[in-house]
């Protein structure tokens, strides 16, 4: 599931250069440069795994030499003290990467864990959790894997990814309706269209119009089940599937009775912007002692 990009290799030389600067002044001044030890990556609440091969990315750009053992599988559920990595090479080394590395492991861990319990919240209905734009700038490529290993779907990774016609789009294309055929004009035919509505008549215009999907923004659940009903007859007499997403106020007491409304998509800008990072530790557990003077 790990993937290789260059957005990331970018990202981790970033976070290195900004934590490091010249040079880690605390570990050059208690630590000797040759001194060998372990260490291990503990997880400190209940959540799931995930980014295991960035942490061990991190330590191998500092020193290669560091041996990163990863303990947890992506997606692995985890408890309070469990051994998420071990750790053996240089001292200075692990405690020179430590903060970059768990840094980079406490969000994509917390985007994973939130989403996963998205995900539960739905079993036994047919609606999927999907993320959206509303990341960490130049995270997104990491905050949309995560959002994969935690069970989740992905949305457009970009604005060149797809076409959505939000609010703004439609007010200056004129209407809902005018928007999708200016769309459909002036982009590839394999593009499909999506356009966000807030009213009923705005979805009769988006049906009419032919959209490929439709955005339900901020829907109460009473007008959730009357866009379905409406889409589904729709969609019965012209022989079509129109995808229905719900968006807008996802919390987690809410998100089960949206999906139980039939939408086929319920998108969740929490997942990624409000997430809550997940708490792992790093601990030297064996150290040589460095050799003495004479």
């Amino acid at each position: 599931m790990w993937f290789r990009a260059p957005e990331i290799d970018a990202l981790v030389t970033l976070a290195l250069r900004e934590d490091i600067g010249t040079g880690d002044l605390s570990t050059e001044a208690a630590v000797e440069p040759s001194q060998r030890g372990r260490a291990h990556v503990r997880a400190k609440s209940f959540g799931i795994m995930a980014g295991g091969p960035l942490l061990a990315e991190v330590f191998r750009r500092v020193d290669p030499d560091v041996v990163v053992l990863l303990e947890a599988e992506e997606g692995q559920p985890l408890e309070p003290g469990d051994v998420v990595a071990s750790l053996r090479g240089r001292v200075a080394a692990i405690l020179t990467a430590e903060r970059t590395a768990l840094n980079f492991l406490g969000r994509l861990c917390g985007i994973a864990s939130m989403t996963a319990t998205f995900v539960e919240a739905l079993q036994g209905t047919a609606a999927r959790v999907t993320d959206t734009r509303k990341t960490m700038p130049g995270f997104r490529a990491l905050d949309k894997y995560a959002v994969r290993v935690g069970g989740g779907t992905n949305h457009r990774s970009a604005l060149d990814a797809g076409i959505l016609l939000k609010e703004n789009h439609v007010e200056a294309a004129g209407g809902v309706g005018e928007a999708i055929v200016a769309a459909r004009v002036r982009s590839p035919h394999l593009l499909r269209v999506e356009v966000e509505v807030e009213t009923l008549a705005a979805l009769d215009a988006a049906l009419e119009a032919g959209a490929d999907a439709v955005l339900l923004d901020n829907f109460d659940l009473d007008g959730l089940r009357a866009c379905v009903t409406k889409a589904r007859a729709f969609d019965a007499a012209h022989g079509q599937r129109t995808l229905l997403e719900a968006s807008g106020n996802m919390t987690l007491d809410r998100v089960r009775a949206v999906a139980e409304t039939g939408v086929d998509l319920i998108s969740v800008g929490a997942l990624t912007h409000s997430v809550c990072a997940f708490d792992v530790s790093l601990r030297l557990e064996g150290a040589e002692t460095p050799d003495q003077p004479d």
